[in-house]
């Protein structure tokens, strides 16, 4: 994996816990704190389950200082400039989209089988941002009825990029593939209002 993704899959999520942490009445400490948590929760846990250590970002502290560093920017930009409503959604479908192909690409190159492969890029991909959603006090985007196509997404990308390695000789374009089909579903599934069926009763349908 390129260290450029890597980097920029860290400041992206830095920018969307920052985001995040408008109308929460956080001071600067409160959004670095959301925007580390998104950046590096999600890989934390997965390299945890892969028996990984040190961490990644305890072996790289530089993944930090870049998140850090978005971090900061994007809170002086959003307190001084005009951030687009969007923002928040749309740096989320980004970091998405890199880290369930980071996390996939990982457990792969671990050893782990395809369907392992997929369910840690899809924990890598979502996992930062349910933290960052519990730390602010609201229910995960992942688990909210109204948010289109999310992990379902990254589970998406996840499969297509396995089953590139698998079938086809490897090929630097395969992970660009995979966060192809993850960012263009999560963005189109957000345009058209695509959503998974909401869960009921026939008692209480």
């Amino acid at each position: 994996m390129p260290p450029w993704i890597e980097y920029s899959a860290c400041a992206v999520c830095a920018i969307s816990g920052v985001l995040a942490a408008e109308g929460k009445r956080m001071d600067l400490f409160g959004a670095l704190v959301l925007a580390l948590v998104t950046a590096v929760g999600g890989g934390t846990i997965r390299d945890l389950c892969l028996g990984v250590r040190p961490v990644f970002w305890i072996q790289t502290p530089d993944f930090v200082s870049t998140a850090l560093v978005a971090a900061v920017v994007t809170f002086v930009v959003a307190r001084f400039g005009d951030i687009p409503n969007r923002a928040l959604a749309i740096a989320d479908a980004f970091g998405l989209a890199l880290f369930a192909i980071i996390g996939t690409e990982k457990a792969l190159l671990l050893g782990s089988p395809g369907l392992v492969a997929v369910l840690m890029g899809i924990v890598t991909g979502v996992a930062g941002g349910i933290l960052r959603d519990v730390l602010r006090s609201e229910i995960p985007w992942v688990l909210r009825a109204e948010v289109e196509l999310y992990a379902t997404a990254a589970g998406m990308g996840a499969t297509t990029f396995v089953l590139l390695r698998q079938w086809f000789p490897p090929s630097e374009s395969h992970r660009y593939i995979g966060m192809g089909v993850i960012l263009i579903l999560r963005l189109a599934a957000m345009y058209w209002k695509v959503r998974l069926p909401t869960f009921t009763t026939r008692h209480r349908g």
